[in-house]
């Protein structure tokens, strides 16, 4: 390094100034994404209606491939909830409002449990909202056996990606759990998102029945939701993420080196808005995410933390508890070999 170079940032801290100079959302920008994201989301879904006159098998396909484009939808009102897609704040919020009824998502709900998950990721003391439950060896160890085979249930891959989106977005949802007693906005919202659920099923009743709802608006949600419940989980779900507790937890720290860089290819990193780019957005939220592959094009050091790949993520399904003593994930398996836990 020569003496005119800067130095490469070290810490989380040192790189918060230079992410900010990412943060400004272009109107014209975040407006296009909009149309981008919306227009095939809504020419699938005629397309499948169209469909189902001439072979249900085929709107089934095209209900399953338009999942893809409502996890886009998904990550649109992720950016409103973070405050990173709109300059004027309450347009904003009622793009967020909008797509919330097509994710299921109550976007006032979201955005307040979001944002506690983002204000305590990594720290071992406030677990419990808006993350994947991960017990410590110690705590799993305390448990019962009962507790255990629990822990081991929540924890298998067929209930945490096959049955656990479904439960999340198409009932769990309609109630804003986690908020049930902070006030009349969140009722307001989970209710009124709600309300307009059902106008739009039944219009889709009236007019088309019973089949589009159970090949096409079912399909798409429950292909969307296991989508992101997945990418939610490769995204702290890794065997060196970061856990701590006490005096150890920082915020900064827990946000860069707890979240992965999942390392996705065209169209899939297009279509999930380059949230595999995760370390970045957990540590300076604001970012458009239209604008997080600029920040690992300039910024190799970032590009190159956390890397995961798919072959790589895969693995992870099998990392289930936290070693606080080696400060890394790992399987039920791995815990009975080293500490004896059944």
């Amino acid at each position: 390094m020569t003496a005119d170079q800067p130095k490469t940032p070290r810490t989380a801290r040192e790189w918060l100034s230079i992410l900010a100079q990412y943060r400004e959302p272009s109107t014209w920008r975040s407006l296009f994404e909009l149309v981008a994201t919306l227009t095939p989301f809504l020419a699938l879904w005629v397309l499948a209606w169209m469909a189902l006159s001439v072979s249900p098998w085929l709107a089934l396909a095209l209900a399953a491939a338009n999942g893809l484009f409502l996890v886009r939808i998904f990550i649109i009102q992720h950016d409103c909830g973070h405050g990173a897609f709109l300059k004027n704040r309450q347009a904003q919020d009622w793009v967020g409002r909008v797509l919330g009824v097509l994710t299921l998502t109550p976007y006032a709900v979201w955005r307040r449990t979001h944002s506690i998950h983002h204000a305590h990721h990594g720290d071992l003391d406030h677990r419990g909202i808006g993350d994947v439950l991960t017990l410590t060896i110690a705590e799993y160890r305390a448990r019962s056996a009962f507790g255990r085979f629990l822990y081991r249930l929540y924890r298998h891959p067929f209930i945490l990606f096959v049955l656990g989106p479904s439960y999340l977005f198409i009932l769990q949802n309609r109630l804003p759990f986690g908020l049930m007693n902070s006030g009349w906005r969140y009722w307001t919202s989970a209710m009124g998102t709600n309300a307009m659920i059902g106008i739009a099923l039944g219009l889709i009743l009236w007019f088309g029945g019973l089949l589009p709802v159970l090949l096409i608006f079912l399909p798409t949600s429950v292909i969307a939701a296991t989508i992101g419940v997945w990418l939610f989980y490769v995204q702290h779900q890794f065997e060196e993420t970061h856990w701590s507790k006490g005096e150890d937890w920082q915020l900064h720290n827990a946000a860069l080196e707890g979240s992965s860089h999942y390392v996705l290819p065209q169209p899939l990193r297009w279509l999930s808005g380059n949230i595999g780019i995760h370390h970045v957005h957990h540590l300076y939220s604001r970012i458009p995410f239209y604008r997080l592959t600029e920040v690992i094009r300039e910024h190799r050091d970032l590009a190159e933390a956390q890397r995961l790949t798919i072959r790589e993520s895969l693995a992870t399904v099998k990392l289930n508890l936290w070693d606080e003593g080696q400060g890394r994930l790992m399987s039920f398996a791995e815990a009975r070999r080293r500490y004896g836990i059944a």
